[in-house]
């Protein structure tokens, strides 16, 4: 098998070609998302190992290559041996064989029993494995289980490295050629070959360009409606990443347009047009008229906006009638015995909730919506009420459980997610027995998560949404919070007094200042701070605010008390930049969680994973019931069986290494992941260079994470353009609209 090089420095035509054959003796550098890779090679008649640069599917230690290409002189790396194209043969010698099994290449083998397996069979150990793999069971330690798997693992492995020559061979990254192989099998390659755009609707990761790359290759015409096809749902994907229900139809035919043009062809509205007609007589596009302008949706985001107003409706459709008089006289008697007063809008929400189907109560930091909400479940509690507490995250439930005295679960929980059928098993018959539901942190209610939950809530229960809507709205689709608000069908009590106790913070004091529109009075950072809310210039550029959050974390913090590696949470505007994420966490892991031989690692996309870095998980993965936004900790890497296991809260989960692009580092987040946690102390850069994503809601929810100090890097004019920057970007959803049409349809 062979396979063509894609290299950062191609190979010169005008230099002399070269062949030879080397074994593998350590990958310096390999990027799953190109395959290019720094190798160290022993070749024949050579003292020294020879460096090899070039791109490579699945490259492993141990490996005998045929090498074609030829030398160049690096200015930075000296010499080097510039591949156009290789061929992979089996290892000759004992050692080979021993480095090549051992090498993780075979989930199962590691070096200690490639080393027992080489000792029996010697250089006859590959021809064993590939046509008498039963007499493994010869080598001590080895049962039928193993060898079971092991042949599991080479068969695998013969189907993955042939769809990794087949993609790199049509211009893809072998970074998901294992996936491609877990979802499609043996049928890999006929399926990509049938149709590559299918890679992007059931890949996680693939997107339109690696499949429009794969397509190209196979000669699929730019014009293909296969092509077209795709890239609409691809936009109307990323709108939907950006939070939009839908698009307007303009919008959608100038991206796709955009998307769609290329060197070879260029896209025409009319072209796109006549797609979305297709696409809309076929039911794979719902458009809709609002006014004169048709809006364009996936059908899933159609219907299940449409459910949830009427699921919301339907929760509303009979009224609790209650004693008000006994409940004002119950309120009285509780204050009394707690020596507290109920300002008049947690009063009035108290009230409220006792006989209201579904309310709101939102407010800001320190204005009493935790005594609020607690005085609730207690009225709930005394009125004979079985009551549910959720959250949409583990740490969110994990507070409000607290603030209660009750047992809170993630929505996720609460509703029974079952991944044989990767759906809720609370929804139909099946609905949850409470009479009364609190969801905490509302504001991060996206609009499918919001309708699973009303699908599963009893028609006679009541239902209460707590949280802030100045905050930044979720991560996934929709603004439910803001959108029902906005809808004015429901009720909503909003506290804005900030209690006097609350008032000695200065993180809520400048939280609350931010959110009016005034720039916070903020105390210089100094090793002797008077207060909980800091700023630091951080210089004038991001480079020099780098150096500042690395100074603060080794210096500062741990004067002050705190642990770098578990109490700081540095949260970006971007993932880009000097300041933006991908930096930093390189930047934080060298400093918190330095490489030790002590600690197994990792390296993967040119990141390295180290035991005892701080995760993110990028995607709701529901086999493992680990969520987008959840942190974790990474307890143990194991090389011989593939697997990475993270530790989340009170439970272990172990990834495959073919999954380990649903993690990245957190030790630096975005502030939109950091929704629904908070941490002891937070770390806010704030320069010009994100000027796109700087907004009012940003810095706001980025500062009220914190709960003991928070500390502000970056440029005063970066600060006062997000206190500016009122408007959130605006999220094309129509909830609001379709609460008050069920509405008049109810009344009818």
């Amino acid at each position: 098998m062979s396979t063509t090089a894609d290299n950062s420095y191609q190979a010169n035509a005008a230099l002399p070609v070269e062949s030879f054959s080397g074994v593998v003796e350590r990958i310096t550098y390999h990027s799953d998302e190109s395959g290019y890779t720094v190798a160290r090679v022993k070749i024949p008649r050579a003292h020294e190992l020879v460096t090899v640069v070039g791109n490579f599917a699945n490259i492993q230690a141990g490996q005998t290559l045929q090498l074609t290409g030829n030398w160049r002189n690096h200015p930075q790396y000296g010499e080097q041996f510039q591949t156009v194209r290789y061929t992979e043969t089996k290892p000759a010698t004992i050692t080979g064989i021993e480095k090549y099994l051992g090498s993780g290449l075979i989930k199962g083998l590691g070096p200690v029993m490639a080393k027992r397996i080489v000792a029996r069979f010697g250089t006859q150990t590959l021809d064993i494995i590939e046509n008498q793999i039963e007499r493994l069971v010869e080598v001590n330690g080895i049962g039928k289980k193993r060898v079971s798997q092991i042949a599991k693992a080479w068969a695998e492995q013969k189907v993955i490295k042939e769809v990794m020559i087949f993609l790199q061979g049509h211009g893809v990254s072998t970074t998901y050629a294992v996936k491609i192989f877990k979802q499609y099998g043996e049928k890999a390659i006929a399926v990509v070959t049938e149709n590559p755009y299918q890679l992007a609707t059931d890949i996680y990761g693939i997107g339109f360009l690696t499949a429009d790359k794969i397509a190209q290759n196979l000669g699929v015409l730019p014009s293909s409606p296969d092509r077209y096809l795709s890239g609409i749902l691809h936009v109307l994907s990323q709108a939907a990443e950006d939070g939009h229900c839908f698009l307007p139809q303009p919008e959608l035919v100038n991206a796709a347009v955009e998307l769609l043009t290329n060197v070879e062809h260029q896209a025409q509205p009319e072209g796109v047009l006549a797609v979305i007609d297709r696409m809309r007589s076929e039911q794979q596009l719902m458009v809709e008229m609002a006014g004169t302008m048709p809006l364009c949706y996936q059908p899933s985001f159609y219907w299940t906006e449409q459910n949830l107003a009427q699921l919301i409706w339907q929760q509303t459709a009979s009224e609790i009638t209650v004693d008000r008089e006994r409940v004002r006289n119950w309120i009285e008697r509780f204050t009394a015995s707690r020596g507290i007063q109920l300002s008049e809008p947690q009063r009035q929400a108290v009230e409220l909730a006792a006989s209201a189907k579904v309310m709101i109560l939102t407010g800001g930091p320190g204005t009493g919506k935790t005594f609020a909400l607690h005085t609730i479940v207690a009225l709930w509690k005394a009125m004979g009420k079985e009551i549910a507490l959720a959250a949409p995250t583990g740490r969110a439930a994990q507070r409000l459980g607290e603030m209660t005295g009750i047992e809170a679960k993630t929505i996720h929980r609460l509703l029974e997610f079952d991944p044989s059928t990767m759906g809720f098993k609370r929804q139909g018959d099946n609905l949850l027995s409470q009479n009364a539901f609190v969801v905490d942190e509302a504001s991060m209610l996206d609009l499918f998560l919001a309708h699973s939950l009303l699908k599963a809530i009893p028609p006679q229960a009541q239902l209460l949404l707590v949280g802030d809507v100045d905050q930044l709205p979720s991560v996934g689709p929709g603004n439910v919070l803001k959108d029902a608000i906005d809808s004015q069908q429901i009720p909503v009590v909003r506290l804005t007094q900030v209690f006097r106790q609350a008032q000695s913070s200065a993180i809520i004091r400048s939280a609350h200042q931010i959110n009016q529109g005034q720039y916070p009075h903020l105390e210089p950072i100094s090793n002797a701070p008077k207060s909980d809310c800091l700023w630091h210039s951080g210089g004038e550029t991001p480079e020099h605010g780098v150096q500042a959050i690395g100074d603060a974390i080794a210096n500062l913090i741990p004067q002050l008390g705190f642990d770098p590696a578990s109490d700081v949470q540095v949260l970006c505007p971007m993932t880009r930049g000097a300041v933006g994420t991908r930096n930093l966490n390189q930047v934080l892991q060298q400093l918190i969680n330095p490489p030790s031989p002590a600690k197994a690692e990792i390296a993967r996309g040119g990141t390295i994973l180290r035991v005892g870095d701080r995760i993110i998980q990028l995607k709701n993965d529901y086999d493992r019931e680990v969520f987008n936004g959840d942190l974790g900790i990474i307890a143990a890497i194991d090389s011989e069986e593939q697997e990475v296991m993270v530790r989340f809260d009170d439970r272990d989960v172990t990834y495959d290494y073919a999954d380990l692009n649903e993690i990245a580092l957190a030790w630096a987040v975005t502030t939109h992941k950091s929704q629904g946690s908070e941490y002891p102390v937070v770390i806010l850069p704030m320069y010009m260079q994100h000027y796109l994503m700087l907004s009012r809601n940003l810095l706001y929810t980025g500062l009220t994470r914190a709960k003991k100090l928070a500390i502000i890097v970056g440029s005063k004019k970066a600060i006062a353009l997000a206190i500016k920057q009122q408007q959130q970007t605006q999220r094309y959803t129509r909830l609001s609209e379709r609460l008050a049409i069920a509405n008049i349809n109810f009344l009818k």
